[in-house]
């Protein structure tokens, strides 16, 4: 972690340990490249590093550590982490009620409630205005989305 320190994409850490401490460098490598598989595969952010640095372990060890990532995989969202949940594409719903409008300063969005957070759909207008309290990762996912929709 210290030679990541510098990086100037991280936020945030999560750390886990075992109970017994009896993870060793293979089993971490192991456990490494899984969840960059795993996050790979999902989809949800773009990986700077999906170099997948997996360990061989004997096949006994090989089934504690997906226990074990089966345990992260449980644990990250109660973290407030949301790296390994799967996206869930939503149609807009027919159901009455069930969007809501926002309309400010000439602009309407539109958007859904959903098991992942709120859902904004296409067509929604915004201000290209930003507060000055938003963080540097909202100014650039915002630049992103705005040249994917073009």
């Amino acid at each position: 972690m210290k030679q990541q320190r510098e990086k100037e994409f991280w936020v945030q850490v999560i750390v886990f340990v075992s109970k017994d401490e009896n993870l060793t460098k293979s089993h971490i490598r192991y456990l490494e490249g899984r969840l960059i598989e795993e996050a790979t595969k999902i989809g949800r952010f773009e990986l700077e590093n999906d170099q997948t640095s997996g360990s061989k372990l004997p096949e006994a060890d090989r089934q504690d550590m997906e226990v074990f990532l089966t345990r992260i995989c449980q644990l990250l969202p109660v973290l407030g982490c949301d790296i390994l949940t799967p996206l869930l594409k939503y149609e807009k719903s027919r159901t009455l009620g069930s969007s809501l409008t926002c309309s400010i300063k000439g602009l309407t969005a539109t958007g859904q409630r959903t098991p992942n957070g709120f859902v904004v759909f296409k067509d929604s207008e915004t201000t290209s205005d930003l507060r000055q309290s938003a963080p540097p990762w909202v100014s650039e996912q915002r630049e992103n989305m705005s040249r994917t929709a073009h």
